[in-house]
């Protein structure tokens, strides 16, 4: 395993070894080597590039390096910046995975469940990404999710900057058990007051995170945000409804019209319901 010093150090080990594959935490790389499914001709680990360890402000943004623990970005000084990616952080698994897992191999890894990734996706987070030569181009991370701006020969994602907007955020996650697993569903939700903008990213039911975004902006248009963002009662559920329905929709009906539309089969209504009810929390938190 090769180990370099720097971002800059490592770009130049990927370049020079194109079948390297770059490792981190190691928790989904190992899990694909030990199941079979990859075999790297080589590693370049990145254990030892402080420089991506930690985070920095920057123009009203958070620049933080890919090299963030799940650990160290539930701690409360972290929560206090950025505190939906803190939550996210904090229920991305047991111990041993959060200690070991990194930010950037969340979003390298790109896993349907990946807990940061809705966050990530409502707060519109840009990834910066280290090339050869010095090179660093940035990208909105919605579109490596979505298989847009893959990660060319030598690159490596070495910063994510994250806008801070001072302002409620929220993350909620369901899963199968009792206890940190793997969502089943989960919703990240962000005001921004400035912008007069709900943001909302549904994770784990979709290969990336959705956004509803004619949702977004129907319940933006009900906010009173010069009156301490007052809302109807009623308008998170029906807010819910309207994301689960975005997300998770009916089936088409029949291009003829002779035959109506087959219902949702019971797991995907249970699912679109558990969806509902986490869009509905979310911005019920949110607002309070």
């Amino acid at each position: 395993m090769t180990l370099p010093a720097s971002l800059d150090e490592a770009v130049a080990a990927l370049t020079a070894m194109p079948a390297a594959v770059p490792v981190a935490g190691g928790t989904d790389l190992m899990a694909s080597v030990n199941s079979g499914q990859l075999r790297p001709a080589a590693l370049v680990g990145l254990g030892r590039i402080s420089e991506i360890r930690g985070w920095q402000y920057q123009d009203g943004n958070a620049l933080l390096g890919a090299g963030l623990t799940h650990a160290r970005m539930g701690r409360p000084d972290f929560a206090a910046l950025i505190p939906a990616l803190a939550a996210a952080a904090r229920a991305a698994g047991p111990p041993q995975i959060r200690n070991a897992g990194t930010l950037g191999g969340n979003i390298v890894t790109a896993a349907p469940t990946g807990d940061t990734l809705p966050v990530l996706a409502a707060m519109e987070a840009t990834l910066v990404i280290a090339g050869p030569g010095g090179v660093r181009r940035e990208t909105p991370v919605s579109h490596l999710l979505a298989g847009r701006d893959m990660l060319g020969a030598g690159e490596l994602i070495g910063f994510v900057r994250v806008p801070l907007l001072h302002a409620p955020q929220v993350f909620f996650k369901a899963t199968g058990r009792t206890g940190p697993g793997r969502a089943t569903a989960s919703v990240a939700l962000v005001l921004d007051p400035a912008r007069r903008e709900v943001r909302c990213a549904v994770g784990a039911i979709a290969p990336m995170p959705l956004r509803p975004l004619e949702a977004e902006r129907w319940i933006a248009s009900l906010i009173e945000w010069d009156a301490d963002r007052k809302l109807a009662p009623d308008a998170c559920a029906a807010f819910g409804e309207y994301v689960a329905a975005a997300c998770i929709p009916d089936p088409a009906p029949a291009p003829d019209g002779a035959e109506a539309p087959a219902p949702l089969p019971p797991a995907v209504l249970h699912l679109r319901r558990m969806v509902a009810a986490l869009a509905r929390r979310a911005l019920g938190r949110a607002l309070s």
